[in-house]
């Protein structure tokens, strides 16, 4: 384990020196404001936006005619639905021509001097609309008679996805002496990074290049999109990110504004800056789950898992996200059974087109809602049994020794130990003296509950066969890291040169990370999604070290004047074997500098971290308010290379999970699609007193898939936090009668449950 000395980014960050979209300016530049759509669903048949272009300062005001050119990207799914059909893509206009189907939609976008002339502008441009029928819950747009939101994609279905052996569920079920039932809804929530959505373009008219400045969680991730949505040319576009306030999947694709701006810049010949507000990213920013989720789990007599049965409707919005399909059919498939030993699986997966915002992959991907389905049920058949919930843990438990494991679909979990987490999670937790606990707590006229989950994931994978990296030197032996890598408080420019310092012998403050570097070598790579980073990122620069060290050896050796086999190296030296003659590799960087230059290579790696996460409860029978009395997380998260950053991950990640559980819920209006969660007053937000006792213990299992020997760990603490949390939730509430309760598990909605039984 690497030693921890601070972070690399933090003297910056904590003085007011980072750099962030909105603190880019260039000269002479303009600055942008977008209109949208106030309506959910209608026909635009009038705009007129004279009396707009005569406000002062009012240079260009660009409508859906003016972008009627550019495409819709392609889905990240390439693979076939259910029968062999395809997924259908609605076309999404840059600026909406004729139509608008969410509240939020870009209409036009006015150029002006200020923003604040831009705005007022704005509104004086004149929209006539004809109303259509809307719809915005998923299932009731799989209706007969649900209104249509494209001609081209009658019944609202994008995408049709099954998985598994549905013949031998069937049999598995028909076999079964129980089945559980469960229906859940995993609610929609919004990304809310700390950076509202913002974008910045200039235009170099002499070589037809673009310099695009916005938050990304990765190079490679954002510009696929904009060519294929523009038809630039990649080598025209650089897009730089020096800081990012937050990413958690939202911050991954090329958002329609950036494609209108780059517009923009190219006709006034001048750049142009957009700095978005809060209720701007919260409308327009892709949404993250939004599911309801079907589960059916079948039994023999003595509590062995046979069969587990699985539907989702999931609700992507009026077009599609690049990931939101994906991370929705696919990746959930990879871990249904979740940490148990299921022979028989079949999920189907609908995705429903709505008026509402477009959903993608948000912190967890669609892995939160696959451990929150598993274990739901899991404590529910435990119950509806009369068994206990550990127990029958126990006994379905994929055993370590079993690892790799192959699930029903074929997919690999690498490595892990689901039972030992399980173990160690009971003991950190006190789970046994819980009894105790509850009794003191209904002295106080309040309940208590305790809940558990435990869980699986993947993490890493990628749509590329291997992640590139290339390590260059400079006059003074200094080193530069280059990857894709999209950091956005990690800490990647921290402990990703202090893995190949560790590696070099080179002091870490020598070596500096130039992530997705639009300046730098072309790379064969992924961006910072998925929990990837320090197994793509770190594994390929670990990988590239090593072919470095190859070649200083022999420059080392030739200094020596000994032949390259009479040399080793350890430690940061090159040392002649059986004497004390030594060159450090320090020197041979300092020397030799360029020739050390080295690109290299692994293969895309996939490893499946989990983990055992115990919450406990109170609940005042009074408010209903709900009182996390402490949370206790075993991880696998593979080897650990920097504990302090990887406990961020994990605090961060849970405290998202816990504000799905408690608060957080985007709500439109079911009878005209009117957004009711525009804004902090109305959409909650964690607060920091949510998690006041948080234990991490680690129960590391190495990972074979990569170099380093790690697992994803960004994506785990929400993969955990839901079902856990739930499920103590729950506890508390059976003495009542209640063994049911939907997100977001406010005071307000406990309290009606209570006092509805």
């Amino acid at each position: 384990m690497i030693e921890f000395k601070g972070r690399r980014e933090d003297d910056r960050l904590l003085t007011g020196r980072g750099r962030f979209t909105a603190d880019w300016n260039l000269p002479e530049q303009l600055y942008g404001y977008f209109l949208r759509s106030d309506r959910a669903h209608a026909e635009i048949e009038r705009m007129d936006v004279a009396a707009a272009l005569g406000f002062p300062g009012v240079k260009a005001i660009l409508t859906g005619q003016d972008t009627a050119e550019f495409k819709t990207p392609p889905p990240m799914v390439r693979y076939p639905g259910k029968g062999g059909s395809p997924i259908k893509v609605p076309h999404r206009d840059v600026l909406a021509r004729k139509r608008v189907r969410f509240v939020g939609q870009e209409v036009a976008l006015v150029v002006a001097t200020s923003a604040a002339a831009a705005q007022d502008a704005a509104e004086a441009i004149e929209i006539e609309y004809r109303d259509l029928p809307s719809v915005v819950d998923a299932r009731a747009a799989l209706e007969p008679g649900a209104p249509q939101l494209h001609d081209d994609i009658p019944g609202n279905l994008s995408f049709d996805y099954v998985y598994g052996d549905e013949q031998a569920t069937e049999a598995a079920f028909a076999r079964a002496a129980h089945v559980t039932r469960l229906t859940l809804d995993s609610t929609r929530v919004s990304g809310t990074p700390m950076e509202p959505k913002a974008c910045v373009v200039s235009y170099d008219a002499s070589t037809g290049s673009y310099d695009v400045y916005t938050s990304t969680q990765g190079l490679s991730l954002m510009l696929p999109n904009i060519v294929a949505i523009t038809g630039v040319p990649a080598e025209k576009v650089r897009i730089h990110a020096q800081d990012v306030g937050g990413g958690f999947g939202i911050r991954s694709q090329a958002y329609p504004e950036y494609c209108a701006l780059m517009l923009a810049a190219r006709k006034l010949g001048r750049p142009v800056k957009w700095v978005g507000s809060r209720f701007e990213t919260i409308v327009s920013d892709h949404h993250g789950r939004a599911a309801h989720l079907e589960g059916e789990l079948a039994l023999d007599r003595e509590g062995r898992f046979l069969g587990l049965r699985v539907r989702w409707v999931v609700n992507v919005g009026a077009y599609l996200s690049q990931p939101g399909p994906l991370i929705n059919t696919l990746n959930p498939s990879t871990h249904a059974i979740n940490v148990y030993r299921i022979p028989a699986l079949y999920g189907r997966h609908l995705l429903a087109l709505t008026n509402t915002t477009a959903t993608t992959a948000y912190r967890g991907a669609g892995r939160p809602n696959v451990s929150y389905l598993v274990e739901r049920l899991v404590d529910e058949a435990a119950r509806e049994l009369d068994i206990d919930r550990a127990e029958l843990r126990r006994m379905n438990f994929i055993p370590k020794e079993a690892f790799p494991y192959k699930t029903p679909v074929g997919s690999t979990y690498d490595s892990g130990d689901p039972a030992g987490e399980f173990e160690e999670a009971l003991d950190k937790s006190d789970w046994d003296g819980f009894d105790a606990r509850r009794k003191e707590s209904l002295r106080k006229n309040k309940l208590r509950g305790i809940g558990c989950a435990v869980f699986c994931e993947p993490s890493g994978a990628g749509a590329l066969p291997k992640e590139e990296a290339m390590i260059r030197f400079g006059s003074t032996g200094n080193a530069m890291l280059y990857v894709h890598a999209g950091p956005s408080g990690q800490g990647h420019e921290t402990v990703l040169p202090e893995v190949v310092g560790e590696l070099l012998g080179l002091p870490a403050g020598e070596i500096t990370l130039k992530a997705s570097d639009p300046g730098g070598p072309a790379l064969v790579g992924a961006g910072t999604v998925g929990s990837r980073s320090m197994m793509s990122h770190g594994g390929a620069l670990a990988a590239t070290a090593k072919e470095v060290i190859k070649k200083a050896l022999d420059l080392a050796a030739r200094d020596l004047e000994v032949s390259p086999s009479d040399v080793e190296f350890s430690e940061g030296r090159f040392r002649v074997k059986g004497t004390d003659v030594s060159m450090p590799f320090r020197e041979v960087a300092r020397r030799y500098g360029p020739e050390l230059d080295t690109r290299g290579a692994i293969p895309t790696p996939t490893a499946f971290p989990g983990g055992a996460h115990i919450a406990e409860v109170e609940i005042d029978r009074d408010t209903g308010e709900i009182d996390l009395l402490r949370y206790v997380a075993v991880d696998d998260c593979g080897r650990i290379l920097n504990h302090v950053l990887l406990d961020g991950q994990l605090h961060g990640g849970i405290v998202q999970g816990l504000g799905q559980v408690f608060a957080e819920h985007v709500q439109y209006d079911a009878q005209n699609g009117q957004l009711l969660t525009g804004s902090f007053m109305d959409y909650a937000m964690p607060r920091p007193e949510i998690l006041t006792r948080v234990e991490l213990h680690d129960h590391s299992v190495p990972s074979p898939s990569n170099p380093l020997g790690v697992k994803g760990a960004g994506e785990a603490g929400t993969t955990g936090a839901l079902p856990a949390v739930a499920n103590a939730v729950i506890d508390a509430l059976r003495p009542l009668g209640i063994h049911h309760l939907d997100f977001p598990m406010s005071p307000a909605r406990v309290w009606k449950a209570m006092h509805d039984r």
